[in-house]
C-alpha cells in the first residue's frame, strides 16, 4: 500500500470518527433503550452497525453517480438528514422512545417500527448525510486509485467496528443514570439532537441559496 493510500486511511477514519461520534451516539442509544435487555441492545447494536457500514460502503462507491442520476444535489441531501433527525430530536424530548410497560407490549415494538435499529440508529444517527456526504466527497478525490479507495473502505469499517464497541458500553451508561437519569438525559440528548439537525439544515440551505 502506497503512502498516499495510508494518508487517505487515516484523514478518512479521523474525518468518519468526527461525523459519526461513536461515544454521542452510544449515549443517544442508551437513552433510547432504557428498558432493553443486554440481548435486545446488542442485537439492535449489530444490525445497526451493519446496516450502517453497508449503507456508507455502497454509497461512497455508487453514492456519486446514483446522486447525479436522480438530479440530486448534496445539499438536498443535508436538508433531508436534518429534517429525519430533527423528527427523532422531538420523540426524544417528548418522551416518545420510552419502552411500553409489560413484556408483551415491549417485544412487539421491538418486532416492529419501535425497532430503532434501521431507524434511526442506523440512519440517520450513524450513516446519516453528514458521513454519506462525506463518503462521497472521499471517493471523488481518490480518482478512482483503487488503493486509495481501499484505504477509505478500511476506515468505514474501522469506523464502524468503534461504534460497534461504543454500542455495547452503551448498557453501562444507563446503569449508571438510573430511570430517571436516562429519562432527564434522553431529553437533553433530544434538544442537543435538534440543535444539530437546525445545522444541517441550515448547512443545506446555505449550499442552495449562496453556493457555500
Amino acid at each position: 500500500m502506497h503512502w498516499s493510500s495510508l494518508n487517505t486511511f487515516f484523514y478518512a477514519l479521523v474525518a468518519l470518527l468526527v461525523i459519526v461520534d461513536p461515544p454521542g451516539t452510544a449515549a443517544v442509544f442508551a437513552a433510547m433503550t432504557p428498558n432493553d435487555t443486554a440481548a435486545e441492545r446488542n442485537s439492535q447494536a449489530r444490525r445497526a452497525c451493519l446496516i450502517a457500514f453497508v449503507v456508507l460502503a455502497v454509497f461512497g462507491l455508487a453514492g456519486e453517480s446514483l446522486l447525479a442520476s436522480l438530479g440530486i444535489g448534496l445539499p438536498a441531501m443535508r436538508v433531508a438528514g436534518g429534517i429525519l433527525l430533527f423528527i427523532t430530536a422531538a420523540d426524544m424530548v417528548r418522551g416518545s422512545h420510552a419502552v411500553t410497560s409489560t413484556d408483551e407490549e415491549r417485544q412487539a415494538a421491538i418486532r416492529t417500527d419501535e425497532d430503532i435499529a434501521v431507524f434511526p440508529l442506523a440512519i440517520p444517527l450513524i450513516a446519516g448525510p453528514g458521513a454519506m456526504t462525506s463518503m462521497v466527497v472521499l471517493h471523488s478525490h481518490a480518482a478512482g486509485d483503487p488503493w486509495r479507495i481501499v484505504a477509505i473502505e478500511a476506515a468505514v469499517a474501522a469506523v464502524i467496528i468503534l461504534q460497534f464497541i461504543a454500542l455495547l458500553g452503551a448498557r453501562w451508561v444507563a446503569r449508571l443514570l438510573g430511570e430517571t437519569g436516562t429519562s432527564v438525559a434522553g431529553r437533553v440528548l433530544g434538544v442537543l439532537l435538534a440543535a444539530l439537525a437546525a445545522q444541517i439544515t441550515l448547512d443545506g440551505l446555505r449550499q442552495v441559496f449562496l453556493g457555500a
